[in-house]
């Protein structure tokens, strides 16, 4: 069983930065792929940022960038680094992995953390 747990989130002025953390725990950490999605209100969840085991990393244009993942074996954790927040980040971000490609609706998720951005 694999287990997520995101932190970090919180309130934050448009062009501010925030970093998410995520501890996953579980044998696969250092051999899956890593990422992170968000769900912002009425809208569907979508993945924002991606990282192989070997560190290949990839972005959704709308945060391409501005967001950077990056992971840390040794803590079993990968991050979210997000500067330069609009409004329009606002959402609920969750960790996820699982066997490649990672998608919404399939491997492992987080119960996720609020990041909210004020104009």
């Amino acid at each position: 069983q694999v287990q997520l747990v995101e932190s970090g989130g919180g309130l934050v002025q448009a062009g501010g930065s925030l970093t998410l953390s995520c501890v996953a725990s579980g044998s696969i950490f250092s051999i899956n792929p890593m990422g992170w999605g968000r769900q912002a209100p009425g809208k569907e969840r979508e993945l924002v940022a991606t990282i192989s085991s070997g560190g290949y990393r990839g972005y959704a244009d709308s945060v391409k960038g501005r967001f950077t993942i990056v992971r840390d074996n040794s803590k079993n954790t990968v991050y979210l680094q997000m500067n330069s927040l609009k409004p329009e980040d606002t959402a609920v971000y969750y960790c996820t992995t699982g066997r490649p490609p990672l998608r919404v609706g399939a491997g492992y998720w987080g119960q996720g953390t609020q990041v909210t951005v004020s104009s």
